[in-house]
């Protein structure tokens, strides 16, 4: 990005592990000074020494993002060590989505996926808007998915988290514009994690020929996929494009699917 992320402040939340650790490498590596956040402690600890053995600028605050007050208190240590915010990346989420009938889903389950990966973003947008106020060109992206858009059975709280958090990206770029913050999401596929996860969950990739054939580009994807679109969408070669959403699958989606 040609120099553009040099000293730009960047945080990104579940930055500990899977896309959110590509993601913070991704902009350490362009000279951003990257602050993650995460609720696991351990998770953040290990990628915080990961990173700076790479002799990148990193930070670890933990947070967990569905706590109002938690959320409060992370954006007070921006401001107090940073003083601006360039670019929040809410990538939290509750990764796996529950899968159980509609007729035995405990509301509880449903209301704690909604809370982490809807409310969440909402919070760190609120919380982070003056930091980004102050900050160069600011830019919010959303780690949505395409199961916003489609669905497999019985994965309720995770599918309208994210349908959710689609709507509130147009909402929040309206919204912001005259401060002049862009915002925009990217709604990721099939995204191998395997590899970026803390050392006592890391597995290696196990990919079957059907697995790699579902996709057009005839592969899953990584981490690596996804930040390359963000280091662009939240650059200024992206200044005219906000309130979009990205689809990164490797064409999955638009695949028609026959068994015969």
């Amino acid at each position: 990005m040609q120099n553009y992320y040099t000293s730009k402040i960047v945080l990104i939340t579940g930055g500990a592990q899977g896309i959110g650790l590509g993601l913070a490498q991704a902009f350490a590596l362009e000279k951003a000074y990257v602050v993650i956040t995460d609720l696991d402690w351990e998770a953040g600890a290990e990628a915080m020494a990961w990173l700076r053995k790479q002799n990148l600028a990193v930070e670890f605050m933990p947070c967990d993002v569905s706590k109002e007050e938690q959320v409060q208190q992370l954006m007070n240590k921006v401001r107090q060590q940073h003083g601006r915010l360039d670019v929040l990346i809410n990538n939290a989420g509750i990764a796996n989505p529950a899968r159980k009938p509609l007729a035995s889903l405990p509301v509880e389950e449903f209301d704690q996926v909604i809370t982490v990966n809807l409310r969440g973003p909402l919070l760190c947008a609120k919380y982070a808007l003056p930091l980004l106020e102050k900050g160069t060109h600011p830019t919010i992206l959303n780690i949505t998915s395409t199961r916003a858009f489609m669905s497999e059975p019985n994965t309720f709280g995770y599918t309208a988290a994210k349908g959710g958090l689609e709507a509130l990206t147009h909402a929040l770029a309206v919204s912001l514009a005259p401060q002049q913050i862009r915002v925009n999401a990217i709604s990721p596929g099939w995204i191998e994690t395997g590899p970026w996860q803390k050392e006592s969950r890391k597995v290696a990739p196990q990919h079957s020929p059907q697995d790699q054939e579902q996709h057009p580009v005839g592969r899953v994807g990584t981490p690596e996929d996804i930040a390359e679109a963000a280091l662009f969408l939240c650059s200024d070669k992206a200044g005219f494009i906000t309130g979009q959403s990205l689809t990164i699958d490797g064409g999955m989606t638009v695949k028609m699917m026959y068994h015969e």
